[in-house]
């Protein structure tokens, strides 16, 4: 590399009548500085500045030992490769040292960034929340609802560990009726996973579980590794049995508490989540018995209220006297209409009178009442006019009170124009 002061301190190697371009001294310090190539440095984040839309973004990087700092450029797919980055991360990045034609100024050109320590197993585990966000394992709407008193409750948890003793001692204190299926797994180290996928395969095989709880006291990121597995997630996310975790303390969120069905901020929180607490139940039945009670009574002294409101009431007390007034009515109307039956009777009746006069006048029995007859032959032919007749003729005379049989003596015509008829 060159020595920068030893150049200075030279002599100029041309006079003021000889001077060089500047862009030509800039191109030759743009090559000395770039033969320095790609090198990896440990530093800090000290400002990040992400430019919306654009592809190329600013950082400042300081040594994490020395007041020393560097302005770096990176890509976009760089910055989202390295994972979530803030100010203060401590960041291993690999940059080569770039020099602007233009301006002359000195920056770093930055290819891959990696979280240094604790950052950089952080950011790989945000890579995995994305990843395993994006195929909708932390949905809401997979997780499975919880039984509201489980007969057997499945536990994985350290042998004789303290989460262990708080969950089934505090379960018992709840629901003294709770029964469990423990399985003791490695809760901690490379054989965890392999232990705790075992104890969940066989609990959510076990028709009688109906709730499995994965419990592990605190630790450091280190030892809660385990329960941020992927394998571990994913036959969480497949198991047929809701899973609760519960691992660690409050600020500790494995990946394990998103995918599951219920998460609990401890052992002990996991137990009062499972079943309810049996004396509390009791206490509320009580009270609820109390308040139907209760309102039972208070239902039947306002329905008692009510029926003494009726049974005073004047058509309760006397119920014909409501009907008093129908019956007149009902006798008023009766006699209106028997007389206006009688009017129609009696109308119906002259008016069949007069018919059966009017038809006992034109009826032939009137006629021979009268003095006329009515003439037959021997085959009780109407004889209508003398020609239907010859002298010497048996004939059958219809009276009104009988019959009379004559013998034509002589058949007389009358003349049509004769005034007697």
């Amino acid at each position: 590399m060159v020595d920068l002061g030893s150049l200075r301190a030279q002599a100029p190697k041309n006079t003021p009548e000889t001077p060089q371009q500047l862009s030509a001294v800039v191109g030759m310090l743009k090559g000395w500085v770039e033969r320095c190539g790609w090198v990896w440095v440990e530093a800090q984040v000290i400002e990040l500045r992400r430019r919306a839309g654009a592809s190329l973004h600013f950082l400042t990087l300081r040594d994490v030992s020395t007041e020393v700092s560097a302005s770096i450029t990176a890509t976009t797919a760089v910055l989202d490769e390295a994972g979530p980055l803030t100010e203060g991360t401590t960041v291993l990045a690999c940059i080569r040292p770039r020099v602007w034609n233009k301006s002359a100024r000195l920056s770093f050109e930055c290819a891959q960034i990696r979280i240094a320590g604790e950052g950089e197993l952080l950011a790989r585990l945000e890579q995995l929340k994305r990843k395993l966000q994006a195929e909708g394992l932390f949905d809401p709407r997979r997780k499975k609802r919880l039984p509201l008193v489980p007969h057997v409750i499945g536990l994985i948890t350290g042998a004789n560990s303290a989460a262990e003793r708080d969950v089934l001692t505090n379960t018992a204190r709840r629901w003294p009726a709770a029964r469990f299926r423990v399985r003791h797994a490695l809760v901690q180290g490379p054989n965890s996973v392999s232990d705790v996928l075992a104890g969940l395969a066989e609990l959510d095989a076990d028709p009688q579980v109906e709730v499995i709880i994965i419990a592990r006291g605190g630790g450091s990121l280190e030892d809660l590794l385990p329960f941020s597995d992927e394998s571990l997630v994913r036959a969480v996310a497949g198991a047929d049995t809701p899973v609760i975790s519960a691992i660690g303390h409050e600020p500790d969120t494995p990946i394990l508490d998103l995918v599951a069905d219920l998460r609990a901020s401890t052992p002990t929180d996991a137990a009062k989540r499972v079943v309810p607490d049996a004396a509390e139940e009791s206490r509320e039945l009580t009270q609820h018995l109390n308040r139907l009670r209760v309102a039972i009574l208070n239902h039947l002294n306002a329905e008692q209220q009510e029926l003494s409101r009726l049974k005073s009431s004047p058509v309760l007390r006397d119920p014909g006297a409501a009907l008093g007034g129908h019956v007149e009515q009902l006798s008023m109307a009766r006699f209106r209409l028997e007389a206006a039956i009688d009017r129609a009777l009696s109308g119906e009746r002259t008016e069949l009178d007069h018919a059966l006069a009017r038809i006992r006048a034109m009826s032939p029995k009137a006629t021979l009442e009268r003095g006329y007859a009515i003439l037959t032959d021997p085959d009780d032919h109407s004889i209508a006019s003398v020609a239907d007749a010859e002298p010497g003729d048996q004939l059958m005379a219809y009276l009104s009170d009988g019959r009379l049989v004559v013998e034509v003596d002589q058949t007389i015509a009358e003349d049509p124009s004769s005034p007697i008829r």
